[in-house]
């Protein structure tokens, strides 16, 4: 495909650099001179020089009307009035799909906004970085967690304890000892080899699962993984009142009840404004590096600390400091890839990158443009979770999953029917307007949905 990208920040160059060596004709369109001429000494890429709002800028791109040439356009800037428009511009134009990057939370509180807007797809990556950061910290010995299916259920990634009871048995036994818990590992990580697992597969202490299971029995599979840390949500510390330090904050007061939060902020004005918008929460003006006002605030009861200012390596060493303290669990966000696997060297127990969530997203609904969308992706087992909805008509219509012959490395890990989740099992029977999650690497994923009916882009 030609695809139009409007911003060449840390999103937009990781986009390009990834749909370019994808294959697809890239034209950049950035009004920042010192950055469009990186990206056109770095990239194999076009770069057009002008704000991606006006339509003059568009046309020199190729976004003409009742032009077929370009066939997606993606404004990833951080203002969104310029992502608005050029979207709005390039639909006019004819352009068949836009996505745009929200930098206001309020264009991604209801899914409505994006129609209304004609734009096929918005992102916010502060929204999906909160929610995982909310899901860290209810599920206390998940290394990762992300919601999918409307947030019924989740992607659970965990360690096997040494006191796990799972340690030393087939998953076919661990099924059998706990016929209550509704779950399937989808991916074990075992040292540098990552797989699909059978049924007559042994669990190992150190295995990090990956596990499709419902949101109301989360616990319970924690339990069976981490026996030792189970312990209810109680006190939390964020610091940084920005965009993802208050949605954090607004998630756990309005879900998770009982639990107290306090927010850490330098600017007063922030402060003031916070406490007026979250009356639940303690808001305290000061610093977060402070240590005696941590420590007179309780940092070392803390279920969870958050470092989430405007500085990464602010974040990590407040995420050290917060676990130093006494901290149960600390997590760290961050804009540069390259500090995402440093949970291996520094005591923090996660990091997450917001760019890096917003551009995934983008690229992997580039990759699978038709009626599924991109869940997440896991980029330490190069893996995905896709959602792909059956159409009426489809070849995979009134099929078994035991007859589908889904490829190997890919699995069907969940289905919705009527409103319904359900864990399926070999004999269950496709059905149109299924929505199915498949979960596979990413090597194997589109041969997986090529099975399904659908070619990838």
């Amino acid at each position: 495909m030609r695809i139009v990208l409007v911003g060449a920040g840390e999103v937009g160059y990781s986009v390009a650099k990834s749909l370019s060596a994808d294959g697809h004709e890239i034209v950049v369109v950035e009004s920042d001179e010192s950055v469009a001429t990186q990206i056109e000494q770095s990239l194999d890429v076009i770069v057009v020089r002008g704000n991606g709002a006006r339509p003059s800028t568009l046309e020199r791109a190729g976004v003409r009307q009742d032009s077929d040439e370009i066939s997606l356009l993606i404004a990833c800037t951080n203002k969104d009035e310029v992502n608005i428009m050029a979207c709005w511009i390039a639909k006019i134009m004819g352009v068949p799909h836009v996505i745009a990057r929200a930098v206001g939370l309020e264009f991604t509180d209801h899914e409505g906004w994006a129609g209304m807007l004609g734009i096929d797809l918005m992102i916010s990556p502060e929204r999906s970085v909160a929610r995982e950061i909310e899901a860290l910290l209810e599920v206390r010995g998940a290394i990762h967690a992300i919601e999918i299916a409307g947030g019924k259920a989740g992607i659970y990634v965990f360690k096997v304890a040494e006191d796990s009871p799972m340690r030393g048995l087939q998953l076919l036994e661990v099924r059998k000892r706990n016929p209550s818990l509704i779950t399937l590992i989808v991916a074990i990580q075992r040292g540098a080899e990552s797989f699909v697992p059978k049924a007559t597969d042994v669990i190992e202490a150190g295995d990090i699962c990956y596990s499709m299971c419902y949101r109301n029995q989360v616990h319970q599979l924690e339990r069976i993984f981490q026996p030792s840390i189970m312990k209810q949500l109680k006190r939390v510390f964020i610091i940084g009142g920005g965009k993802v330090g208050f949605q954090v904050a607004q998630g756990l007061s309005m879900r998770a009840s009982g639990v107290e939060v306090k927010i850490i902020e330098q600017d007063r004005e922030k402060c003031t404004r916070i406490a007026g918008e979250l009356p639940d929460v303690l808001v305290i003006n000061g610093d977060g590096a402070d240590a005696q006002l941590l420590k007179n605030e309780g940092v070392e009861s803390a279920d969870g600390f958050v470092a989430t200012t405007d500085h990464d390596e602010t974040n990590l060493m407040l995420s050290v400091l917060g676990r130093t303290l006494g901290a149960t669990k600390s997590i760290a966000v961050v804009k540069h890839p390259n500090y995402i696997g440093m949970t291996k060297h520094i005591p923090v127990d996660a990091i997450l990158n917001r760019n890096q969530t917003l551009a995934d997203a983008i690229i992997k609904n580039v990759r699978y443009p038709g009626s599924s969308r991109v869940l997440t992706v896991i980029e330490e087992i190069d893996s995905e979770s896709i959602e792909f909805v059956i159409p009426k008509d489809s070849p995979v219509e009134g099929i078994a999953l035991m007859d589908l012959r889904m490829p190997k490395g890919s699995v069907i890990g969940l289905l919705e029917r009527n409103g319904e989740l359900h864990i399926p099992t070999g004999t269950t029977v496709l059905q149109a307007d299924d929505k199915l999650v498949v979960f596979a690497s990413a090597e194997v994923m589109p041969l997986a949905m090529e099975t399904l009916g659908e070619s990838s882009a």
